[in-house]
């Protein structure tokens, strides 16, 4: 079975029914799937802001939101002067950058709707 780095980006879409979701669902489909340890941090972050933008939505977020770990993403720790060194050289954030940097080290691909981010883990490859 395949391992798949994936980003807050991509759960997202699939989490919360965003556009994406089916394109990143192809894209993650069997694999097993892994991605740093502040994933939690970063979806807690995307269900709050769409909390403020739709308060009317707000419970039914907050009970979508619960059911991320049924998604079964194994989270990691990671090397953080390492990731932020890959921040300083990619021009990424430190939290991306900790996506590449675990997608590098466990030579896997990282499934992202990023495009910065995207582009980064490309050029990686070269």
């Amino acid at each position: 079975m395949a391992i798949k780095v994936v980003d807050s980006s991509a759960l997202a879409a699939i989490l919360f029914d965003e556009p994406e979701a089916d394109i990143v669902a192809d894209r993650l489909f069997g694999a097993t799937l892994v991605a740093p340890s502040l994933l939690s941090y970063e979806l807690a972050n995307v269900c709050s802001l769409k909390m403020g933008r739709y308060p009317e939505t707000a419970s039914g977020l907050a009970s979508t939101f619960r059911l991320r770990e049924r998604l079964g993403v194994r989270e990691l720790a990671i090397d953080h002067p390492e990731a932020v060194d890959l921040a300083r050289k990619t021009g990424l954030t430190a939290y991306d950058a900790s996506y590449l940097w675990l997608a590098h080290r466990l030579g896997v691909e990282l499934v992202t709707l990023d495009r910065q981010l995207e582009r980064a883990a490309a050029s990686a490859l070269r």
